[in-house]
Formats: structure tokens, sequence, C-alpha cells
């Protein structure tokens, strides 16, 4: 498959469209053979028929029975507009009896001795390992990731909490579990991510309850979910609207800990609704990465890490979607990045032609829905408007899309120079492939720039001069720094956590994700992000 992505004059009217796309020429254009969704469904259907109803349509996993399909939900793929199924939404009353029957399994468990508890989990991963093609192909259909990406989600799971089934002993030495262990999560890691919480949850001795993304992942979490169960794992999984949904696994009283990953907004109601509890939590919140330039020359080396950095089109909270750049160093940098921008290849990521027998390899594919899309060209077009200068703009290859298909949830990627500060993309994150250079001319406003949005999940610098990078190390509001080099939320050993806005409560990743969810000795000083003080560990 060729490029897919054309730079072209790139000026306020010509903005990031979604259109129908003429017919390519070339070979027939269609889905990977295997990866239909139909086909797909059936795999998911066959290997947890519990999960499903009659139809096809998901189910709530409710003190340990599937069922309660509430008010369903139609569910489109992101990808072309296909119905996925429906998502079973429950209503305030439904998911409180969830979370009492959850919480009634939770003294029982806890009593579970842990090589059972290891046994049980271990298990239940050597399973899942079974459905790693199926998990595969649920993702590119319910979350859009490319295909390499949706297996590297499969894998971070199983391996992440395989570590932890090796090395928990230790960390659960003295220490006893919480009881019932809350969990909303976005959309774009349903298994690294919430999936691998919820089994290092149970690993320690917890009973865990999941809330489905509404945006995507819920027949993949499902599988997982299906599989838990068998096992004897403790495990609820229910679907519903935020508000009605939040209400019952935040604030209801059998909630023992909460673990949230999402936006600001809905972080800054979820922290508040907590202020008049004890519950312990972990509310990992967006902020914007950035990674600044100075004093640097490897522009091989930054556009090789640039070029990774929009995996998933940008929709990662590790992201980088800010760059601030000396200004005598603009040029190299602008030769540089505009390279890693006509490289870019994304498109549909199932769409094979001729005998090709492997999905495309993208590095991104749509966004995770219209309304995103839509959110992201209003942004950009505020920017353009209020005087930010558009120094590139991608377009839709044509061939890269069935012809005809629905498209609008595709967005090229694009870059603005100079957003002013009355614009909302300049403090707030993006959340896709359009990025906001600042030029700067002193290493103070370097820094200033770089923490504009009051606290971040990482940042990096490129510089040539260790000593620059060790005064932006101090000086930075990211948790994790990087010099001459991206970082990400890690694996296993790795911490997690965040400064400022971008984390409340407890920090994650490594012992810490369980000491978490742990209880020790009386008046332990945890390590994380608190209303009246903040723990860092040595070098995150």
């Amino acid at each position: 498959m060729s490029t897919n992505v054309n730079a072209r004059a790139a000026t306020p009217d010509a903005a990031i469209e979604a259109k129908p796309m003429p017919k390519a020429p070339g070979s027939p254009a269609r889905i990977l053979p295997g990866a239909e969704w139909p086909t797909v469904l059936a795999a998911a259907r066959r290997a947890a028929p519990e999960a499903f109803d009659a139809d096809g349509g998901l189910l709530n996993l409710i003190g340990g029975a599937w069922g309660t399909p509430g008010t369903p939900r139609r569910v489109t793929s992101p990808v072309d507009g296909t119905d996925l199924g429906r998502l079973p939404m429950l209503d305030l009353a439904q998911a409180s009896r969830a979370v009492t029957l959850a919480a009634d399994e939770a003294a029982a468990w806890g009593k579970v001795d842990l090589d059972e508890r290891r046994a049980k989990v271990a298990a239940c991963c050597a399973e899942l390992r079974t459905h790693r093609d199926l998990l595969t192909k649920l993702l590119v259909w319910e979350i859009a990731k490319p295909w390499a990406l949706a297996q590297a989600d499969v894998d971070r799971c199983l391996s992440g909490v395989e570590w932890y089934v090796a090395e928990i002993g230790g960390m659960v030495a003295g220490r006893r579990p919480l009881g019932l262990v809350s969990n909303i999560a976005s959309w774009n890691y349903p298994l690294s991510v919430l999936m691998h919480a919820v089994l290092v949850q149970v690993l320690a001795g917890n009973a865990s309850i999941a809330k489905t993304p509404t945006d995507g992942g819920g027949c993949a979490l499902g599988v997982c979910f299906a599989v838990a169960r068998r096992h004897g794992l403790p495990v609820s999984l229910v679907s519903g609207p935020g508000g009605p949904l939040s209400e019952a696994l935040v604030r209801h009283p059998r909630i023992d800990a909460l673990s949230f990953v999402g936006g600001r907004s809905n972080g800054r109601d979820i922290a508040l609704r907590l202020v008049e509890t004890s519950k312990r939590s972990m509310l990992e919140m967006e902020g914007i990465n950035a990674y600044g330039v100075w004093e640097f020359s490897d522009w091989a080396g930054l556009a090789a890490q640039m070029r990774k950095g929009f995996e998933y089109g940008k929709q990662r909270c590790t992201a980088y979607p800010r760059f601030v750049v000396q200004r005598r160093l603009f040029p190299a940098f602008l030769d540089a990045y505009l390279g890693v921008l006509k490289g870019l290849r994304f498109g549909h990521p199932l769409l094979v032609r001729g005998d090709e027998a492997s999905a495309p390899m993208l590095d991104f594919g749509p966004l995770i829905n219209a309304r995103k899309a839509e959110e992201l060209r209003a942004m950009r077009a505020e920017a353009i408007g209020a005087g930010a200068v558009p120094i590139y703009e991608g377009t839709l290859d044509p061939t890269s899309v069935f012809p005809g298909q629905d498209v609008s949830a595709y967005v090229a990627p694009g870059a603005l120079l100079g957003v002013p500060r009355s614009c909302e993309l300049y403090f707030n994150e993006p959340f896709g492939p359009l990025d906001s250079i600042v030029v700067v001319d002193r290493l103070e406003e370097l820094v200033a720039e770089m923490n504009v949005s009051n606290g971040s999940l990482v940042a990096s610098v490129a510089t040539d001069d260790p000593r620059i990078a060790a005064r932006l190390r101090e000086e930075s509001r990211g948790f994790k720094f990087g010099h001459n080099k991206v970082r990400s939320r890690g694996d296993k050993a790795e911490v997690f956590g965040g400064r400022g806005l971008s984390w409340k409560g407890c920090f994650v990743g490594g012992e810490l994700l369980v000491h978490a969810v742990t209880a020790g000795a009386a008046g332990e000083a945890l390590f994380g992000n608190f209303p009246d003080s903040i723990r860092l560990p040595e070098n995150p």
C-alpha cells in the first residue's frame, strides 16, 4: 500500500474534512479474510457464549451471572460504520444492585490463599492467550486500532499480569485487600489498562467491578470477563451512561477504592464526589505532554520518535501533541517534522487487496467516532480563525478506504504554528493527530510553554547539553521525563502517575499498583498526588 498522507497548501479554508472518497484503481479492495465482522462476532460468541444474548448483543455480568440487558444502545464501528450490536445500558438502580452483589463477593475472596489466587489468575491468562487473534480483531473493529497496535494491547495485558503473578508475593506481604475496587476507564486501552488493572486487583485479593467504555471495547472485554469468571475470579462488568453509573461506581458506600482513567472534566467531577469519602483512589487525567527542543542536532533520531508518536492517531494519554522549539532550530526541526508527516500511513485497518494475507501496516486508522473527529476539526478551525498558522495538512488517500464507505471518523494529520492563548487547543489535549508548535527564544519561555497545562503525565526535551536536560527535568511538571527520548506509561515494574491536575490519588505501576489496592500498617504513606501533599518515587 502506498503512502496515504499527501501534503497540500495549508490554508484556513482547506479544512481536514470527511468526504466520500472516489473509487480508486487497482485490485479490488476487501476485508482481511477471516476478519469480517460477522465472522469475528461469531467467534466471540463461541469463545464466550454466556456473555451474549440470542441476537449477539452483549450482556452485563452481575453477581456472577450474565444477563440484565437493560436498555440496548446501538454500537457502530469507527472503521466504516459497521453495526457492531448493542450495549446493555443500565440505570442507577440496576448499577447499584451490581455493586452490592460484587461487594458481597469481596470478603470471601480476600480470604483465599495467595497461591490459589495466583493459580486462578495464571489459568485465566493462559486461556486468554488462546484467544489472542480474536481479541486483536475485536479491538480493530471496536476501537479502530491498527492490527499491530491491537495485538500489542492484548500482549501487554497478559504479559503484565503474568509478571504480577510471579512477583506479587513480596508486594502483599503484611498487607490486606481493600475489598471492592471500582474501575471506570476510557476506551483506548481496554485490555492493557482496564483488564490488566482488574486482574491485578483480584490477584491482590479484591473483588473488582468495571464499567464498559461506552465508546468501544465492549465485546473484547466481554470475552475477557467471561474467561475470568470461568476461572473463579470475582469480577463484574456493567454498561451504562456515565452520569448514573458513576454515581453507583464512585459514591456507593460499598465501593472501597476507585480507579479512573479519562479526561480532566470527568476526572474533576469524580474527585469532587470523593471529597466527602475516605475511599482510596487513582484518578488518571489528561494533560498536554510537551516535547521541548533546545540546542539540539540529532534530527534523524528525533524524527524516529516523532513518527512513533503518531501511533493510534495520538489517541493516547502519553502522546506528545505540543512541540516547543528554540527559534534558531525551527528550520531544521520543520524539515525533520514535515518529513515525518509526509510518510505517515493511515486508513482502513483491515483493507487488503489481491492476495494480501495480513492487515496493512498503518500508523493509525480513524478516530474513535465521528463526534470526536468533528471536535478536532472545530478546535483546528477556531485556532486558525484566531491567527494560528497551518503549516501542514494531510489528505486521506482514497485507496486506503473502501469506495463510498463512511469516513466521518477519519482525520488526516495536521500541524499549527502559534496557536493563540485564547483558543481551546492552547490549553487542552486534542487527543488526535493535530499538533501545536510553539517557537521560543529563551529557556524560561520553553519551560513555561511546556508546563502550560499545570501538570502532565510525561514530558521530554531534545538537547545535546545534559545540563539543560537536568534543569528541565527539575522544572518540568511532567511525571515522567525523557532526555532525547519519549516516555510512556510503561509496563510491569515501571511506575506511573502524574503531577498537578493530570493525576489525583495513588500512583500505580509495579508494586505501587498493588499497594494502591491493599492496606498496610496504620498511617502508611503511599506514593501519590494528594490534596495536601505529593509523594514522588525516585526517578519515575
